[in-house]
């Protein structure tokens, strides 16, 4: 669906209509599968009654609108993640431009990095956090600016990339999804000061984010603690 729609407009009206009909697509079916849950998306209005729901779909019908709208990128995404019991109990992360498919019913196998290579942090293209480059500084390692924060987990699970980590403003649905694929795939996902990332909470704004190979994250942890 979302590819169809690249032949009828460009640019910033491709991102906005893009947006509009996956939100709609989205909400649509999970009303018709699941018509008791609740739903949190980006492109939909609030409702407050998903703060007593047992279950709540959180989603971003589009994340990285501004790569949908460029040409020849990949680095955006779709993320549907299900909330319940005060977890992200199901999760994916739709990669249309790569025809890829991460879920937490496969988790892809975690790829062995190489010995001695220098460590790579994928940032934000458009508003890489000071602190991410303080921290690459500190550690020797290289960072790596990439559209979607789907994609960029998307990449660290893949064994593309190490780490992601972001700082200054993001909302719950930027980042359930790609958490849940993260975590499920045996992955350290957290706030940038190690605590943990809770959703569903009456503001959904949940700015900072670290996703990383379990082992190095005691390293950027303490690193990033020392730069904060």
């Amino acid at each position: 669906m979302l590819a169809a729609i690249r032949h009828v407009a460009a640019g910033a009206a491709l991102g906005r209509l893009g947006d509009r009909c996956s939100h709609e697509l989205l909400a649509a079916e999970i009303r018709r599968r699941h018509p008791d849950d609740a739903i949190l998306s980006e492109e939909g209005a609030d409702d407050r009654g998903r703060l007593t729901a047992r279950r709540v779909w959180i989603v971003d019908p589009l994340d990285g609108t501004r790569e949908f709208g460029e040409p020849g990128r990949v680095d955006w995404a779709v993320h549907v993640a299900l909330w319940e019991e005060d977890e992200i109990v199901a999760a994916a992360v739709a990669l249309p431009g790569r025809g890829l498919v991460l879920s937490t019913a496969q988790p892809p196998p975690r790829r062995t990095a190489e010995p001695g290579s220098a460590l790579c942090i994928l940032v934000s293209r458009t508003r890489p956090p000071d602190l991410a480059s303080r921290v690459a500084e500190k550690l020797g390692a290289r960072l790596l600016p990439m559209g979607s924060a789907g994609a960029k987990v998307a990449a660290v699970v893949l064994g593309e990339a190490d780490a992601y980590v972001h700082a200054g403003g993001q909302y719950e649905w930027d980042s359930a999804a790609p958490v849940g694929v993260a975590l499920a795939a045996g992955f350290h996902a957290s706030r940038v000061d190690g605590t943990p990332l809770r959703y569903n909470r009456p503001d959904p704004s949940l700015p900072d984010l670290l996703v990383c190979r379990p082992e190095i994250a005691g390293t950027l942890l303490e690193a990033l603690a020392v730069m904060s």
